[in-house]
């Protein structure tokens, strides 16, 4: 299968990641980091199977983005689908490389479920504070979001540096180019996980922060990204760092 983009530092595939990942060579990555569709953002599964636009945004929001894919599934489905990638994620990663797969409060159990069915030593849960969330009257305020961590095997460290568990970064809105897009520095703060000069595997890249991320702290990333306007965007956001 051919990239639709390529350069030093990011190679970029185009298409629905269950049929890229298959063609992606063994043992071949140092980390797999990815923020793939939630399929959330609501209590019944009519709310879960409403436009992303709508479920992520208020009704002011200005700022509108390119059309995300992929984020309509059931709770079942989501899990048996979470579970296919994962498995090709597994065979693609290094042994010890570590995984990092963002998720909300509703979706974590049945993440870590997938994240183990398909081989995945599960190590625990990393917490990103947004500092920024909807209110709810008279409960807590929803302002987390979870990274599911684990690592194929035993896993591999290249530091004796102590990793936070929490991270806390607030969404600039005039910096983020995605509809669920996350902030740089906290994509940055989690590459320190994986080998210097490494490769990440993401394959939902997205407005594509992890490659962004990945190339300004000196690795490499293979991404896959299902929709073409956001396959164009990360391209041309690649291409300006060079």
């Amino acid at each position: 299968m051919n990239p639709f983009f390529q350069n030093e530092g990011l190679t970029l595939f185009q298409g629905d990641s269950l049929h890229v990942l298959p063609c992606l060579p063994s043992e071949s990555v140092d980390a797999v980091i990815t923020d793939p569709p939630y399929s959330t953002g609501g209590m019944t599964l009519a709310s879960k199977q409403a436009d992303p636009e709508k479920k992520y945004q208020s009704s002011d929001t200005v700022k509108r983005y390119p059309a995300m894919l992929g984020d309509t599934r059931d709770q079942r489905s989501y899990t048996f689908w979470a579970t296919l990638w994962l498995s090709e994620c597994w065979r693609v990663a290094r042994p010890g490389s570590p995984l990092l797969v963002f998720t909300d409060w509703r979706q974590l159990p049945s993440l870590t479920d997938a994240v183990q069915a398909a081989g995945w030593l599960w190590r625990g849960v990393v917490v990103w504070q947004k500092t920024s969330a909807r209110p709810v009257l008279g409960e807590f305020r929803r302002e987390a979001e979870f990274i599911v961590y684990g690592s194929k095997g035993r896993p591999q460290t290249y530091s004796r540096q102590c990793h936070p568990g929490v991270f806390k970064h607030a969404v600039n809105p005039a910096k983020k180019v995605h509809i669920t897009g996350k902030p740089l520095e906290l994509m940055q703060d989690l590459m320190a996980i994986v080998k210097p000069e490494g490769t990440v595997l993401d394959p939902f890249l997205g407005g594509g922060t992890t490659a962004h991320a990945a190339l300004s702290t000196g690795r490499k990333c293979v991404a896959v990204e299902l929709s073409p306007e956001y396959a164009k965007q990360s391209a041309e956001r690649v291409a300006s760092l060079a």
